[in-house]
């Protein structure tokens, strides 16, 4: 069998249970699915041959290409060979689920992109590196919260699902991999203008070791204060934090006021 090489950080699953673990996750009730980096196939069977599924699968590598057409005849018609973070996703049936053993370079990007369809977008299960993970899963007050943790946690529930070794790739990776799933929740509005948003949570965590009062300062006028009718507490209390203290509704909270101020 000729192996595809290693394609923009991919290390592809050969382990047939994990893959079947990881299947089993999909939820009911969807039939629009994506794989994103179909590698050798080993979910893109599973897909396949799900007859309540409707599959599209991205794939780049060229070799990667070549060993899918030819051992999974059927993908042909169903295989995109374009990179998913160019490819207009408003041409997919929404609502899509997303699904895949995500290439490492580009798993964060990949998120990103979720994010910016997040209404077409209910579900999202994937293999990650375990670090990377952690970091999405990761609660208020750890410190592998970061800025994914809380711009993803604003419109999607995550759940760290099981640890994967290093052993059931090829190549071997150097380091452990993990399955999350991303649901998302019933937010629409997060009640906030949402590229400040985005710009405050950025902010902050570039700067994270300062208590927001100091990376923030940028953003708003010294000696700037909440009006009267909000909580100044509150605002003190953010403000003497780090950011990886606050919750989304922290943010939200922190954002409305910046917009406020003068």
């Amino acid at each position: 069998m000729v192996r595809p090489k290693k394609f923009l950080g991919q290390h592809f699953l050969n382990d047939e249970n994990i893959a079947r673990k990881i299947i089993g996750y999909l939820p009911a009730g969807y039939s629009n699915v994506v794989e994103v980096g179909a590698g050798m196939g080993v979910l893109s069977k599973y897909l396949l041959a799900d007859d309540s599924l409707n599959p599209l699968f991205f794939e780049v590598d060229y070799e990667s290409i070549k060993y899918l057409k030819v051992h999974y005849p059927e993908i042909q018609a169903k295989l995109i060979e374009v990179d998913f973070l160019r490819y207009d996703l408003s041409q997919i049936p929404a609502p899509f689920i997303i699904c895949g053993n995500f290439p490492y370079n580009i798993s964060t990007q990949i998120l990103f992109r979720v994010l910016s369809c997040r209404n077409q977008v209910p579900f999202l299960l994937g293999m990650f590196q375990k670090e990377v993970a952690e970091r999405i899963a990761s609660p208020p007050g750890s410190k592998k919260y970061g800025i994914l943790s809380v711009l993803l946690k604003a419109w999607y529930d995550i759940e760290y699902l099981f640890t994967v070794n290093e052993s059931v790739f090829y190549p071997p990776p150097k380091v452990k991999s993990a399955v999350i799933c991303l649901r998302r929740n019933e937010t629409g509005q997060i009640g906030c203008n949402e590229e400040l948003f985005f710009k405050v949570v950025k902010t902050a965590f570039n700067q994270r070791r300062k208590v927001l009062r100091n990376a923030l300062k940028m953003m708003v006028p010294a000696e700037t204060s909440l009006p009267a009718s909000q909580d100044s507490r509150r605002l003190e209390s953010l403000l003497a934090n780090r950011a990886e203290q606050l919750s989304v509704e922290d943010f939200v909270f922190l954002t409305n006021w910046i917009a406020a101020c003068p």
